[in-house]
């Protein structure tokens, strides 16, 4: 009888032991699948800044064929256009200081575009150019996008830092190295988001 007992609770110790290992590797695979759809978040806020980028030497182009006496605007757009291709963030390693890096340089395209839209109203030929206005509705929709994709990559990256913060999840997190995310934060120079406007 007293091996009886003795065997129903080594069962008993053994089927918990097997449902915290369940648990724990379920917790684990979440956990991955989280930081997988960070990371594709990730990629798709670049991609969309990507298209920005890819916009300008057309946008730049255009203008030059108006503009002939706007050279240091046009020179700074292209300069900054160039340095924010160069910073790059590794999705594994999205700490608040990287992205900041990567949105201070992107913030600089915005500034410099920004410059460039205002010569427009300078010549009148320019803001009757089709490629021009072509080019000007791609980039408010490029701008569009760069938006909801940040917001998709914050939303992605609450979910995550939330599982891996939550009990006892916590502890499987911490046992296997998995990190909260940091968040793409607003520009603290503006109080809103930075639009295009072309009128």
């Amino acid at each position: 009888m007293e091996m009886k007992k003795n065997t129903i609770a080594l069962l008993s110790v053994l089927a918990v032991v097997v449902l915290a290992a369940i648990w724990g590797v379920n917790k684990y695979n979440s956990f991955v699948t989280g930081e997988e759809k960070v990371t594709s978040s990730w990629s798709k806020v670049e991609s969309a800044y990507q298209r920005r980028a890819d916009l300008i030497p057309n946008l730049v182009n255009t203008v030059k064929g108006y503009a002939k006496h706007e050279n240091q605007t046009l020179v700074d757009v292209i300069d900054a256009r160039a340095k924010a291709t160069q910073v790059t963030v590794d999705p594994a390693n999205l700490t608040a200081e990287s992205i900041a890096a990567y949105q201070k340089a992107q913030n600089n395209i915005s500034a410099a575009l920004g410059k460039l839209m205002v010569i427009r109203e300078e010549y009148p030929e320019l803001k009757a150019d089709k490629m021009f206005l072509e080019l000007q509705t791609q980039l408010e929709g490029t701008e569009n996008r760069i938006n909801v994709e940040r917001n998709n990559f914050n939303e992605a990256v609450k979910a995550y830092n939330v599982s891996l913060r939550k009990f006892p999840a916590n502890i499987v997190a911490n046992i296997c190295g998995f990190d909260q995310k940091a968040y793409f934060q607003a520009d603290e120079a503006a109080a809103t988001a930075p639009t295009v406007s072309f009128e």
